[in-house]
């Protein structure tokens, strides 16, 4: 079972429960970094729900303007990324009892802005990370590694057959603009994928998995990603 996603900075909960969902997530980074899009920002907020979320930005530059792929996109100013993502997750979340958790792995994701100014490596990881504390165990593949082509549904389909699932999970997303007919030409499965909207998912579509991680715990946060 596939999962096909561009690298999103600590991604919103229906975003990780789809590629958790998944054996393999193909990181789609050969495509348009869009500025408006979570490529390189999250919304995050207060855990006690007391204040609005607002949008945590890694800086990014684009090399070759609107047209730069996510792959080639470049971060600014390394410390001050650094230092911005520590100080706004602490300071909305570092209350939560299932802090500690989450701040084990934090360092891991800080240091990796020191060792590349790839915008997509560092979303790529920082989506990983909120995957393993849910004890995803799935592979990984970027698509600027496999051959696809260019139509918008066709590239599903050869992502999905170049990394050998039989099954595509479609979020609501995607779902706008597919052609089922092409999947079923190529043998693949179309899964629609979705979750709810209350309880563990409030915020699911709006705001960063780390806030539902904080608010409800990793283990509820599993059992509900486990009943989607």
């Amino acid at each position: 079972m596939c999962a096909v996603h561009q690298p999103n900075f600590l991604p919103r909960l229906s975003t990780v429960a789809k590629l958790a969902a998944a054996d393999v997530w193909v990181v789609l980074d050969d495509v348009q970094f869009s500025r408006r899009d979570y490529q390189h920002r999250a919304r995050t907020g207060p855990v006690d729900g007391t204040g609005p979320a607002r949008w945590l930005s890694v800086p990014t530059h684009l090399p070759d303007g609107r047209s730069t792929l996510i792959r080639d996109a470049r971060t600014v100013d390394a410390p001050r990324s650094i230092r911005r993502v520590e100080h706004v997750l602490r300071r909305h979340y570092g209350v939560s009892p299932f802090w500690p958790r989450l701040a084990a792995d934090l360092p891991g994701l800080l240091t990796l802005f020191r060792s590349t100014d790839r915008t997509a490596e560092i979303a790529e990881a920082s989506t990983l990370l909120l995957l393993h504390v849910l004890g995803w165990s799935g592979a990984t593949v970027r698509s600027s590694t496999l051959s696809a082509d260019s139509g918008r549904t066709q590239r599903l389909v050869d992502l999905c057959q170049a990394v050998g699932a039989d099954t595509y999970l479609c979020g609501t997303g995607g779902s706008r603009y597919v052609e089922p007919d092409l999947f079923t030409a190529g043998r693949v499965e179309l899964r629609q994928f979705g979750v709810p909207s209350t309880g563990v998912w409030a915020g699911a579509r709006q705001v960063s998995a780390v806030h539902n991680l904080m608010v409800h715990g990793p283990d509820k946060v599993k059992a509900a990603l486990e009943m989607a």
